[in-house]
């Protein structure tokens, strides 16, 4: 049978990224043009600078990708591309990228929802067994998805404030550590001794939702109440209390979950992916209980366009198309997206 190419691109937040990938799950190529050193100095993300510079990228990236898989635009079967959630502006780039792309070529054209491309980013190197169930954990969400069969994703347990990586970012600016946040506090964590006790929110019982807003003030607060007493706490102690509250909530409702809903894998997925203590956390947890988890290697968990690629493939194969008047789409609901036929 003819080899399968599926281009995707992904400018959802502030990477530029394109990648190709062979008959579903085969990684060919995968570029991403970051923009951390851009953002650094404002301290987070700014949507305009944001899209300019993938306006800027698009082209050179694009490029790179297919002489990197050394192929062209005729052997590709298909063009995914991320179509929310996501800032607009940066959301918009690629969208009207790809459709240029899809109408010069004369290629179909997929939408992808970005959380369906993080969760599919593990297919890239195991195959799924459903029903499985998802933990997706990155800047602006966190979630548990149960998934019975490609396509469908069912919410169980989403955030009601601030998601796991907006508590980082958080967190990571009260105590001046450099954008992004989420890595320097798991470093300092590693270092440090959880010697402070910081609150979990467990909400109703039987609740697999997440709130961390209350204790990302907890934090702020003993720094600032340290401050004006004049005293002196260790920073990676407080790396590590805090994180050590973050990972029991997400590992212990995952492993409830799962438990509850007789999965058999379980998939972590987003930027949070690559916190080395989650990841130790969530190990220990299964490592007794018949279930497969599956953690996606670093290169994977944070943005990407092979995850895009990737989702985007399963949906080509179920027969989904987007139209012409495909639009950025910056609160596209994963459970709607699943259940489009198109």
């Amino acid at each position: 049978m003819k080899d399968q190419y599926i281009l995707a691109i992904e400018t959802s937040c502030d990477e530029m990224a394109v990648a190709i990938i062979k008959n579903e799950r085969e990684l060919v190529t995968n570029v991403v043009a970051s923009q951390i050193e851009s953002h650094k100095r404002f301290g987070g993300v700014v949507p305009e600078v944001a899209s300019r510079h993938h306006i800027e990228q698009i082209t050179l990236t694009l490029e790179e990708a297919l002489e990197q898989a050394e192929l062209t635009m005729d052997d590709i079967e298909a063009i995914a591309v991320t179509e929310g959630p996501g800032l607009v502006g940066a959301l918009l780039v690629g969208v009207n990228a790809a459709k240029a792309l899809a109408f010069a070529k004369q290629k179909p054209l997929l939408g992808v929802h970005h959380i369906a491309g993080h969760i599919y980013a593990n297919r890239l190197e195991k195959e799924f067994e459903f029903p499985l169930l998802s933990l997706v954990v990155s800047g602006g969400h966190t979630e548990l998805i149960l998934m019975k069969e490609h396509g469908s994703f069912e919410v169980i347990g989403e955030t009601r404030d601030d998601a796991a990586g907006e508590a980082y970012d958080k967190v990571a600016r009260t105590l001046k550590l450099p954008y992004p946040g989420g890595p320097h506090i798991d470093r300092l964590a590693a270092e440090g001794e959880a010697s402070i006790d910081f609150p979990r929110a467990w909400l109703e019982e039987g609740s697999y939702d997440f709130s961390f807003s209350g204790l990302k003030s907890a934090v702020i607060n003993k720094l600032h109440n340290a401050k004006q007493k004049n005293e002196s706490i260790p920073v990676e102690n407080v790396a590590a209390s805090f994180q050590e509250s973050v990972i029991d909530v997400l590992s212990t409702k995952t492993y409830q979950a799962a438990k509850a809903h007789k999965v058999k894998q379980v998939i972590v997925a987003g930027g949070v992916a690559a916190n080395r203590g989650l990841r130790k956390a969530l190990e220990k947890r299964f490592a007794e209980e018949d279930m497969e988890l599956l953690i996606p290697p670093l290169h994977l968990c944070t943005d990407n366009a092979a995850m895009i690629a990737a989702a985007g493939a399963v949906a080509y194969r179920q027969g989904h198309r987007s139209a012409y008047d495909l639009n950025a789409n910056p609160g596209l609901d994963l459970e709607l997206y699943g259940e489009r036929k198109n």
